[in-house]
């Protein structure tokens, strides 16, 4: 057996966005879990109380555990498996891998949650950025027909 000397390790980011504000919600995890879900959906119903929220998630096992506490104004709708393009926060993980991580090795994982401590409030505090790369037309109009 051949050492190529890498060693992976991970670090996760629950997101979620609003593609008609250009609002970004997010929270950095050392791992995935149905509790850490479950504290992003706390984090994120506390940030927008007044709003009845409709988030889409994949088959990950932390987004669709029965024991999931999901509060009063969120609903969660899953994705088809294999269709992550249909979710709109796929893409702002996109942007945020090409901008901030262009060509990038980090020895430490440290690197790499410093990078996302710098790169996701830009990201987020960029609106229109947002705006562009999730309003798509049929999610807007879908918006537009529900209120």
């Amino acid at each position: 057996m051949v050492d190529n000397g890498y060693e992976r390790e991970f670090t996760y980011v629950y997101g979620a966005v609003s593609p008609m504000e250009g609002q970004m919600d997010y929270m950095i995890c050392p791992k995935m879990n149905t509790e850490l879900m479950g504290q992003f959906l706390i984090q994120v119903s506390n940030a927008h109380p007044a709003d009845f929220m409709v988030m889409i998630v994949d088959g990950a096992s932390s987004h669709v555990a029965k024991d999931l506490k999901i509060p009063e104004n969120i609903r969660l709708h899953r994705l088809p498996p294999y269709s992550p393009q249909l979710n709109p926060q796929e893409h702002l993980w996109d942007e945020l891998r090409e901008k901030e991580f262009p060509n990038r090795a980090f020895s430490e994982m440290s690197g790499v949650i410093h990078q996302l401590e710098v790169g996701l409030p830009r990201l987020a505090t960029d609106t229109e950025r947002i705006k562009s790369i999730t309003a798509w037309p049929w999610i807007v109009n879908l918006i537009l027909k529900a209120n």
